[in-house]
């Protein structure tokens, strides 16, 4: 009996030794989630974190700016040289520019630096215009008379308008003498493309003999004096008041038979200018407007 019961523990105590053998295994599949976390964190802390987002600017970028600017500042020649037309230059204040604007006299002050200053800058876009159409239309090519044609009706046109019809009425008196000089400067090449273009249409036989200086002094005196007439609201547009104006100086007043025309081409002389000297130059003669 004894013998028995020792069969029997032994019997019994096989399973229980199993058991030890199975605990790590179980133990081991448990801790292979821990690894895969870190793995993952790993990886996370690899990839690069997304850039930052910029923060939206309120200010337009400067190039917009500068073209915002000039616009602006091209707003008050503009309404100056309005005033300047209707009222004169002595009589328009800069309160009354602001005033036009919707502004404050002191926003002035961002874009021009006085009155003074104005005005140079909206006789000097008047010039401008008038220099800028003369070269394209000489660029152009063609004979002398299209040229002249095209460089009479550009400025009998830019006479119509604000800067060129401020350039006549208030002229360059107003201005510091040094403002002067550069504005009868650019006056002066005008004249000059004008006696160029008159002396080679003398020479190609478009126009009859005469004196270029003078005649050219004709052409631009009777198209500046537009600018001094003109309302905006009258009868004619810039383009009528050009053309008629044009047709006259080109044709003449009076009306004569196509013979006698002819024969007044041919025998006409030729006025000289007298000679100047020292003083006594006229400001015709010394080139003047």
């Amino acid at each position: 009996m004894p013998h028995a019961k020792v069969a029997t523990r032994r019997r019994s105590a096989t399973p229980t030794a199993a058991a030890p053998s199975s605990a790590p295994a179980a133990k081991q599949v448990k801790l292979a989630k821990p690894v895969k976390k870190a793995a993952k964190a790993e990886s996370a802390l690899a990839a690069p974190a997304p850039a930052p987002t910029a923060a939206a600017s309120p200010w337009p970028p400067v190039s917009h700016r500068e073209r915002q600017r000039e616009a602006k500042r091209n707003a008050v020649l503009q309404a100056a040289a309005q005033l300047f037309n209707e009222r004169g230059f002595h009589a328009t204040s800069l309160d009354d520019i602001a005033a036009r604007l919707n502004v404050t006299k002191p926003t002035l002050y961002y874009y021009v630096k006085n009155k003074d200053e104005i005005l140079l800058q909206c006789v000097s876009k008047g010039l401008t215009m008038m220099l800028e159409g003369i070269d394209a239309s000489r660029a152009a090519g063609g004979k002398a008379i299209d040229q002249l044609m095209t460089c009479m009706q550009v400025y009998a046109r830019i006479v119509t308008m604000d800067f060129g019809m401020c350039l006549i009425r208030v002229g360059d008196e107003q201005l510091p003498p040094e403002s002067r000089k550069e504005l009868r400067r650019l006056k002066s090449a005008i004249d000059q493309e004008f006696r160029r273009l008159v002396a080679e249409g003398v020479a190609e036989g478009s126009l009859q003999p005469c004196d270029p200086k003078m005649t050219a002094f004709v052409i631009a005196g009777a198209l500046s004096w537009i600018g001094r007439w003109y309302q905006p609201d009258g009868e004619y547009t810039p383009e009528q008041v050009a053309q008629q104006c044009i047709a006259t100086l080109c044709d003449g007043v009076l009306r004569r038979p196509a013979a006698v025309i002819a024969d007044s081409a041919v025998s006409a002389p030729v006025p000289q200018p007298k000679p100047a000297s020292g003083k006594a130059k006229t400001r015709a003669q010394r080139g003047g407007g």
